[in-house]
Order: C-alpha cells, then structure tokens, then sequence
C-alpha cells in the first residue's frame, strides 16, 4: 500500500507541472478571446464609399479676414493674462477670444463669406509670435454651414504666414492642409483701427 501511494505522489508530481501549463495557457487563449470579443464590439474598419465619399480633392479658398480693435464693439476681447504680461515687450501670456469678420474682398463691406471664430494667445517671450486656434465658419455659397480647423503658428511681423489645418466639418470632413497669410496697411473706419489679413486656403477634403 506505501509502495502504491509513493507511486502515485511520484506521478502526481510530474503531472502538475504540466496541468499548470494547460491551465495557463486555457486562461492566456481566454484572455485574448475575451480581447478580440470586445475590439470586434466597438470598431471595424470602413471604406470611404460606405460614408459616401468620392475622390478626394484639392480646392483654393481665397477672403480677407478683418480684425477690428480700439473700438466699443471689438471683434477680440481679452479673457485672460498673466501677472507679468503687462511688463513683457511681446504681451506674453494673454489669451483673446475672436469673431472676425471674412469677407470676399479686402473693402469690409465687401460680401461676407464667414467668420473666424476661435482664441489665440502670446506664446514667445522673444517677438510677437502667437498661438492660434480657430474655426473658419463659413455662412456663403457651397461651404455654408461647413468649417475647417486651424491650430498653428503665427509669426504676425512676418509678410507670409502658414499655419495648418488639421480638420473640418460638412463639406469639409477629413480636411487637411494650410493657409497663407498676407499683411495689408492697417485700415481706420468709423467703427475702429482694422487689420486686414489676406488668407489663401489650399485644402484636401472628399
């Protein structure tokens, strides 16, 4: 009988290495069913037809963008700043919210086309460099009611600027691609000091 059970603890000693190395990996292929199962319940992949896109194109959007100031109804307002921006040479650290005007042509009472809705802010310690991030809302023609997403650099004493786009909606999903910007003399009207901008926009859209 102790010969039997000395046998048998031998046996069992051998076989429980490997029933943990089944157990193991019955778990690990759980585990990554499990895994599948729930990527396979929250995504798959598309073709582009299925949401009704046709072939991608390139389209030129050319307007001017008015920002007006010193005025009582100002088209950017200051939301907020830091201690030091007062003092700093480059207004380093302000943050302004905008809604300017675009318009066909550089005269502001030339057709309007949209707004350019978004903030921006001092962000360099050195020159007069900002951090933009806004919205073209167009409100004209084909585009109306579709926009484009801009978030990039503005070096403002440079005469040609580039900043990209990085999105869009309506007619403008999946859009990328960028926009130049172009100085022109400062404006005086009766509502204010205008700068006018000229933007030229090279976008890829469906």
């Amino acid at each position: 009988l102790f010969s039997l059970l000395a046998t048998m603890a031998k046996t069992l000693q051998n076989i429980i290495p490997t029933l943990m190395t089944i157990i193991s990996l019955i778990t690990i292929l759980s585990l990554l069913n499990l895994s599948a199962a729930y990527n396979d319940g929250y995504y798959k992949n598309l073709s582009p037809k299925e949401l009704g896109l046709k072939q991608e194109k390139l389209s030129h959007l050319h307007f001017y963008f008015h920002d007006t100031y010193k005025s009582p109804k100002p088209n950017a307002v200051r939301v907020a700043q830091a201690e030091s921006t007062n003092s700093s040479s480059t207004s380093f650290g302000f943050v302004n919210v905008m809604d300017e005007l675009l318009t066909e042509g550089p005269d502001p009472n030339s057709k309007p086309v949209g707004r350019a809705q978004g903030i921006y802010s001092s962000a360099s310690q050195s020159s007069l460099e900002l951090l933009m991030a806004f919205n073209y809302v167009f409100t004209e023609g084909k585009y109306n009611g579709s926009t484009l997403s801009i978030l990039g650099h503005n070096a403002v004493f440079t005469a040609v600027r580039e900043m990209p786009i990085v999105g869009g909606s309506g007619l403008f999903r999946f859009a990328r691609g960028y926009v130049q910007v172009r100085r022109t003399p400062p404006l005086n009207t009766t509502s204010g000091v205008a700068i006018i901008q000229e933007h030229d926009v090279y976008v890829l859209h469906y």
